[in-house]
């Protein structure tokens, strides 16, 4: 029997389908609230993972949507990594997970629907693994095989974390290593070497459960997760929101095994030039590998936590119970005339 793979029915791959920043700044701009709603803390004026809502007794309700095109060719495994990257949208706003309902685009005169089924399995164990349940969900006939959930959560709104709230003198950590885009590149050009992968769909397929644990720490004072946008795009999000600017210490920015590797291969996502092109000239001068490594267009990737100094011992008390030894990478400081400087 012939082996499906999905990445052959998609022209991306993952978060790397993204719009880009550039492009989605015009279309957001022109779908602002035209009324105010005053429990609405949490908008699409902040660029944040997910919605948050007031109930007025101490907590809000969390509201989010990811989905994507196949970044693995496993049906399983994709449904997964899809599920686990749109409930990361919980986790980065310091919340936990209450349900999920599915989003299917299923080419149905393409592939049948048992491969649909074994995509939504995935998403129903990365579920499991969260604690909540796959309620129900919505599916149509697509041209192109797309699966995510729309995910709701809740938070006690003082614990709420939003990525706007950044200060400048903290320590900014990273709780995944970068290079997703670039491995899942290789893999969809059939350039990958056997096992190359793994790694990076074991980071893909892990909860971002720590960013519940930390919501209890003042000393977090923003945070979001990296995805499409890659590193420098969402810590760029968090020193705009926030009117300050960052540093990046490159040497300390953990990469997943063999991403440089694959980059000199040329295994750059489109998603990853897309980035540079928009953000670019809010970054300072770098080379060509940090460029295409810090640009890197993740999937499922880790928690972006900007923290007091203070407070580090602290949060490393937290990681360690999840079995992370982190450093940090970089840290904040005032405004100046680049967003981020790469170290």
């Amino acid at each position: 029997m012939e082996t499906i793979k999905l990445t052959e029915y998609s022209h991306g791959a993952g978060c790397g389908c993204k719009i880009s920043p550039e492009i989605l700044e015009t279309i957001i701009k022109t779908t602002q609230n035209t009324v105010e709603y005053p429990n609405l803390l949490v908008g699409n004026n902040s660029k944040d993972d997910a919605a948050a809502y007031d109930l007025g007794n101490g907590t809000s309700v969390l509201s989010t949507t990811d989905f994507f095109m196949p970044i693995v060719d496993d049906p399983y495994t994709f449904g997964r990594i899809a599920a686990t990257n749109a409930i990361s949208d919980i986790y980065a706003m310091g919340g936990q997970p209450l349900m999920a309902i599915s989003i299917l685009g299923w080419p149905i005169e393409q592939l049948s629907a048992d491969i649909a089924r074994q995509v939504l399995e995935g998403g129903r164990t990365a579920c499991d693994d969260a604690g909540i349940p796959l309620a129900g969900g919505h599916s149509i006939d697509a041209p192109e095989p797309i699966f995510g959930l729309a995910v709701t959560g809740i938070v006690q709104s003082k614990r709420l974390k939003q990525n706007n709230k950044a200060e400048p003198g903290c320590q900014i950590f990273l709780t995944k290593p970068l290079g997703i885009g670039i491995l899942t590149t290789a893999q969809k050009r059939k350039k990958i070497e056997p096992g190359h992968i793994n790694p990076a769909i074991e980071v893909m397929c892990t909860l971002n459960k720590l960013g519940t644990e930390i919501s209890s720490m003042e000393g977090v004072v923003a945070m979001t997760d990296v995805t499409g946008f890659g590193l420098l795009g969402h810590l760029g999000e968090i020193c705009e929101g926030s009117g300050i600017s960052a540093e990046v210490w490159y040497d300390q920015v953990p990469l997943l095994p063999n991403t440089i590797k694959y980059l000199k291969m040329d295994c750059i996502p489109g998603g990853t030039r897309n980035n540079f092109k928009s953000y670019g000239h809010t970054i300072s001068e770098m080379t060509e590998e940090q460029k295409y490594i810090l640009c890197d267009a993740q999937t499922s990737g880790g928690l972006l936590v900007v923290l007091r100094k203070e407070s580090v011992s602290e949060f490393f008390g937290f990681t360690k119970k999840e079995g992370l030894s982190l450093k940090p990478i970089g840290e904040t400081c005032s405004s100046k005339e680049k967003l981020i400087t790469v170290i």
